[in-house]
C-alpha cells in the first residue's frame, strides 16, 4: 500500500513519521511529480497536476475541515473525498466563539479600551435574554459550537439545511426556517460549508435581518461574507461589530478597509486548527477500513459540496 503526502505550507516530516508509525508496513512519501502511483493521499490545496498524475487514488483525506478548495479541481474518477471528523477542531472551535461571543456580550473590548487610555470605568450588566445567538451549520463543530454556547445560558438557534435536534438549541432548518432563524437571533455565528448555495450568503439581506445592534462571528470561509454589505451594515450602527477569523484573501492585504475598522476583530486563520496527531490516528484508521472494505464516516458528496 502507498500513500502519498501533497500537503502545502505544511511540513512534512512529523506526518510522515506519524503514518508511517500507524501504518506499519505502508509506503509513505512525500509526492514529487512523476512520482509512482498511489492507493491514498493525505492532502491540503494539492496542485491539479497532483491529481492528475495520481488516476488510481481510492481516497483522498483532506486535513482541513472544509473541502471548497479540493472540490474546485478534477478529481480523480472514483475516489472517495473524505475530510476529518473533528480530530480536536470542535473543542478549539467552541473555544473561540465562546470567547468572541462573550467578549463583545460583556463588552470586554471597551473595557479594554478604557484601560488603555487609564479610564477606570463600569458598564450596567447585559441580559442574556436580549442576545439570542444562532449558529448557522449543524455539523460536528456547528454542533459543538452550539450546545457549548447554551451552556453560558445564552437562548440559542440553529439552522441547518435539513432538520437536527440539540438539546438546549431551537432548531430551524431549510429554506423555510431561515428568515425565522435569522430574525430570532442578535448574534450570528456561521460555520456553514462553502458552497454555490452558500457563497455570499453573509450579505446586506440576511445580516439586515438581525435584530438591531447585531453581531457577527465568521469562522467559515470568507467567501461566505459581501464585505462592502457588512462595512455598510457596520457604519449604519444596524450592526455593532464582529470577529472575523476567515476572508476572500488571505493574508488579508494590509490596504484592506477591515484592518482600520473600530468594530471590527481580527485573528489570522487561526479558530480551529488541525491537530497532528489527532488527525494521523483518525486517517490511519479510516485507510484500514477502507482496505477491509468498510464503510467510513466524514465521506463528501460533492453535489452537496460537503
Amino acid at each position: 500500500m502507498r500513500v502519498v503526502f501533497c500537503c502545502t505550507d505544511t511540513k512534512a516530516e512529523p506526518w510522515l513519521e506519524g503514518l508511517g508509525q500507524a501504518l506499519p508496513g505502508a509506503s509513505i512519501e512525500v509526492w514529487q511529480p512523476g512520482a509512482a502511483p498511489a492507493d491514498f493521499a493525505v492532502v491540503w490545496a494539492p496542485p491539479q497536476q497532483f491529481l492528475d498524475e495520481q488516476p488510481g487514488l481510492k481516497a483522498l483525506f483532506n486535513i482541513g475541515a472544509g473541502v471548497d478548495a479540493l472540490l474546485k479541481l478534477r478529481l480523480p474518477a472514483g475516489a472517495k473525498v473524505v475530510r476529518l471528523d473533528d480530530a480536536g477542531m470542535s473543542v478549539q472551535m467552541a473555544e473561540y466563539v465562546c470567547h468572541a461571543v462573550i467578549r463583545h456580550f460583556r463588552e470586554f473590548d471597551r473595557y479594554e479600551a478604557d484601560m488603555r487610555e487609564g479610564r477606570w470605568s463600569f458598564r450596567k450588566p447585559r441580559s442574556r435574554a436580549d442576545f439570542p445567538v444562532g449558529v448557522m451549520g449543524l455539523g460536528v463543530l456547528g454542533a459543538r459550537v452550539a450546545q457549548a454556547l447554551s451552556v453560558f445560558e445564552f437562548p440559542v438557534h440553529g439552522w441547518s439545511r435539513t432538520p437536527k435536534a440539540l438539546e438546549g438549541v431551537r432548531t430551524h432548518h431549510g429554506d423555510g426556517g431561515f428568515q425565522t432563524f435569522l430574525s430570532s437571533c442578535r448574534v450570528l455565528v456561521n460555520l456553514l460549508p462553502l458552497t454555490p448555495d452558500t457563497r455570499d450568503i453573509l450579505n446586506r439581506q440576511t445580516l439586515g435581518r438581525l435584530m438591531p445592534g447585531g453581531y457577527l462571528v465568521n469562522v467559515a470561509r470568507g467567501a461566505h461574507l459581501v464585505e462592502d454589505d457588512l462595512l455598510a451594515l457596520l457604519d449604519s450602527g444596524h450592526l455593532a461589530g464582529a470577529t472575523l477569523d476567515v476572508f476572500r484573501t488571505e493574508p488579508l492585504p494590509t490596504e484592506h478597509p477591515f484592518w482600520r475598522h473600530p468594530k471590527l476583530t481580527l485573528t489570522p486563520h487561526t479558530s480551529a486548527r488541525t491537530l497532528r496527531d489527532e488527525s494521523i490516528a483518525q486517517i490511519a484508521g479510516k485507510i484500514r477500513a477502507l482496505q477491509a472494505g468498510q464503510p467510513v464516516a466524514g465521506v463528501v458528496d460533492p453535489v452537496r459540496g460537503y
